[in-house]
């Protein structure tokens, strides 16, 4: 039996009250951008659920799609029909030859308070008639097939199989969020997990050649490519560090550099967040990961910025944080031998309780005021979008 509609369940924006139709209009058109590539597609945007009508187009290709889409807590393969009981009779008994498995149990919802029959009138009408016709048994507790029925003002949807979505909010309904993104592992999945709570995101990167490679933002390209599932175009800011860098390495102690070199880049990070209209700084920091990221350290860091910082990762075990970058497909990219400025200058004893008076004295000892302001004006800015790359600066 061939499916024609994906039912696309909402999730957590049941609890949005009355802004919930804004969040049901942005998933709509984010489902639209999604599926752009797809002209034969159409929606029906409800306020329980968005049907997606496939029109011909593969069930598969689209569910693969929509998975990644923020904001769907489920996507079900569904046949639209009519609710007359004798065509529900022979929908459903079609439909569940198509399965696999042994056992069976039927789910019947009647949101359509007209209809002649009440839920369970109509799974005692169905369960026979499949029992009647197949050898299935029913299990209404560990069912190798769950049946689901549901009647609606405009007829019955029948379905058999679910996928989970991403689950959170629709992408663009949270805000936007600078992220600080360096190459490794940590800040491509903070930035995924943000964008799943509907926050979009805009890219820094901290270069610093010629002690960096190249190859770092080749690797910085590859990885947003693979964030453009989550997150159709994203626009990255490149700030040449390299003169910021060597004051600090002239002028500071080497126990000393990476907390002042971290301050720094909270400096830009705000005022890049200010000049894009951002709500907030975010990065891929984890609670005692490196000396940087102690809560010592992280309060003398902060300290430069009233911004709010958002920290997805800073309770999360870093095993946990690689299996979702693999999930994402990032890990293999984030591995490659590129080395980005905090890695490649890395201390043998850097400060894991930093003094922030000390911080201050060694600050005054350079102007690094116009030196955040000269990179800024020298930066470079790219648009990372499916497949495709445009310098814009």
């Amino acid at each position: 039996m061939k499916y024609d509609t994906i039912m696309v369940r909402f999730g957590e924006l049941y609890t949005k009250g009355k802004n919930r139709k804004d969040f049901i209009w942005t998933l709509g058109k984010n489902i639209k951008n999604a599926l752009s590539n797809y002209p034969n597609i159409t929606l029906d945007i409800r306020y329980d659920h968005i049907y997606v009508n496939l029109n011909g187009e593969d069930e598969n290709q689209i569910l693969d799609i929509l998975k990644d889409v923020s904001g769907i807590y489920a996507l079900s393969l569904v046949i639209k029909t009519n609710d007359d009981i004798e065509n529900l009779k022979n929908v459903t008994l079609d439909a569940i030859k198509n399965e696999e498995g042994k056992t069976f149990k039927v789910d019947t919802k009647r949101s359509n308070k007209k209809y002649p029959l009440h839920s369970e009138e109509i799974t005692r009408i169905i369960a026979p008639n499949i029992l009647r016709n197949t050898s299935l048994k029913v299990d209404v507790h560990h069912p190798d097939i769950r049946l689901n029925i549901e009647i609606r003002d405009e007829g019955a949807y029948i379905f058999t199989r679910s996928v989970k979505g991403a689950g959170g909010y629709p992408l663009g309904t949270s805000g936007k969020v600078m992220h600080m993104l360096s190459g490794g592992i940590d800040s491509p999945v903070a930035a995924y997990l943000l964008m799943k709570r509907g926050i979009k995101l805009e890219m820094i990167h901290f270069a610093a050649p010629p002690y960096t490679n190249i190859g770092v933002i080749e690797k910085l390209k590859d990885l947003l490519t693979k964030l453009n599932r989550f997150q159709d175009s994203i626009r990255l800011t490149i700030i040449p560090f390299t003169k910021i860098q060597e004051e600090i390495y002239k002028n500071c102690p080497e126990s000393y550099a990476i907390t002042i070199m971290r301050r720094m880049m909270y400096r830009f990070s705000e005022a890049l967040a200010r000049q894009r209209n951002c709500k907030a700084i975010s990065n891929g920091e984890s609670a005692g990961q490196v000396a940087s990221q102690t809560l010592e350290s992280m309060q003398v860091i902060n300290e430069v910025t009233n911004f709010p910082v958002l920290r997805p990762l800073v309770a999360m075990d870093k095993i946990d944080i690689i299996q979702i970058s693999k999930k994402i497909d990032t890990y293999e990219i984030s591995i490659r031998p590129f080395e980005d400025c905090c890695t490649i200058f890395d201390p043998k004893n850097p400060k894991t309780r930093p003094d922030l008076n000390k911080c201050k004295q060694l600050e005054e000892t350079f102007d690094y005021k116009s030196m955040i302001s000269e990179a800024l004006s020298n930066s470079e800015t790219l648009i990372i979008s499916k497949d495709k790359v445009d310098d814009i600066i």
